[in-house]
């Protein structure tokens, strides 16, 4: 055993003045404690923060380590009370174990290999020149959320999974409400029951008039109606949510970081390197939560069974053990191998299809515009809130040179 271990006693809700891409500097300490810290949640729950990189990987490699949400109840921000956490619904894999996570993913996988995303880089380059001439003819300024992160992984997924395009724009402000963090439990609940009667209803349909998309292809396995929901409303809210955050987040980051975004202009290579490197450095899906099934012996602690374990993602990428100089973005690093889309069996199934996106949207956007810059200062830019299940920009207000 080590020695008494760094506590954290309450998850901060603000990042650093003048720096919105770095994770809150209580996790960035905490982090320097140590690879794992004691944290308190505010039930008086004593459970485990992990930061480093290493510790964090192989919990997620760990089938010791749970991610069953009726396992999950104790949360960073709010006492639950003694209210029972009921398990997800069918379909709903993120929060599962296998067999049950199995069950879901398996019938997925082969819909979101490095092959068929591929093949959809024509259409988002079509879609991505569509919303950039659609801007281009508006004029400066813009809203880069608006105009551009939202819609194109919107629309991509929504043709994916068979969701007509005239339907995107209410799921869309529906998955916002649930997972953005600032509307209140009643609009939370309303948002949340929303999307799943109209998923309810889209399976529906697709059972009576089948068409070529993911959706349809699940309807010939024994996945009931039910499921089949559960399991959309995972993907299109994963594969909205996520790259459209990274889209703006990733331009502003950019722009604020400007011989970084002259090297990426200059030389089109680099644009592999420059996805996986803000992946990295933004890390928007900042932490999740594990739970421990036994007693596990983890760098030189003893994590108790019943024990809850926040997994901080921001921090494990940005861990000087793993990467060099870790908070600087560095379109030309050689290290990669980060954890923005997880390990394990949970890693994100959605990954190549978030990759093709930003491989062409990001070029195109700075390529059509080459005097793209904020149209407001830069600490006026409004973030979302700590609170969000995917950081990042509710808005992004930029000009260029008409």
């Amino acid at each position: 055993m080590t020695d008494s271990p760094h506590t954290l006693t309450t998850m901060p809700m603000a990042r650093q003045a003048g720096c919105p891409f770095d994770p809150p500097k209580e996790l960035i300490e905490a982090r320097e404690h140590g690879p794992i810290s004691r944290f308190t949640f505010p039930d008086g729950h004593q459970g485990w923060l992990v930061t480093g990189y290493d510790l964090l990987r192989s919990i997620l490699a760990d089938s010791r380590f749970s991610s069953r949400k009726e396992l999950m109840r104790h949360h960073p921000l709010v006492d639950f009370g003694e209210i029972e956490v009921p398990p997800p619904p069918p379909g709903e894999f993120l929060l599962m174990d296998d067999p049950q996570h199995s069950r879901y993913r398996k019938p997925l996988v082969g819909k979101f290999t490095v092959r068929r995303m591929r093949l959809l880089t024509e259409r988002v380059e079509q879609v991505t020149a569509e919303h950039l001439d659609a801007m281009e003819k508006a004029g400066p300024p813009a809203d880069l959320v608006t105009a551009f992160a939202k819609p194109i992984p919107a629309i991509i997924i929504c043709e994916l999974l068979g969701v007509p395009y005239e339907d995107r724009g209410s799921f869309q402000d529906n998955i916002d409400k649930f997972l953005g963090g600032e509307v209140s439990d009643e609009e939370l609940i309303a948002a949340y029951t929303a999307t799943q009667q109209y998923l309810a209803e889209l399976v529906a349909a697709k059972r009576a008039n089948p068409t070529d998309d993911v959706l349809s292809d699940l309807l010939d396995s024994d996945l009931t109606d039910e499921e089949l929901r559960g399991m959309a409303l995972i993907l299109l809210s994963a594969g909205f949510d996520t790259t459209a955050n990274m889209l703006a987040l990733g331009t502003f980051a950019l722009l604020q970081n400007r011989a970084q975004l002259a090297a990426l202009r200059a030389d089109p290579a680099l644009t592999d390197g420059a996805v996986e490197e803000l992946l990295r450095y933004l890390s928007v899906a900042k932490q999740f939560a594990r739970v421990a099934l036994e007693d596990v012996e983890l760098g030189g602690q003893t994590i108790k069974a019943g024990s809850t374990v926040i997994l901080s993602y921001a921090t494990a990428n940005r861990d000087p053990a793993r990467f060099p100089d870790p908070h600087v973005l560095d379109l030309r690093r050689q290290d990669g191998g980060h954890l923005a889309f997880s390990h394990g069996i949970h890693q994100c199934l959605g990954q190549q299809l978030a990759r093709v996106e930003l491989r062409v949207a990001l070029p195109a956007l700075l390529n059509r515009f080459p005097t793209l810059r904020l149209a407001v200062p830069a600490e006026e830019v409004a973030l979302r809130p700590e609170t969000a299940d995917i950081y990042g920009v509710k808005s992004l207000p930029v000009t260029w040179d008409a």
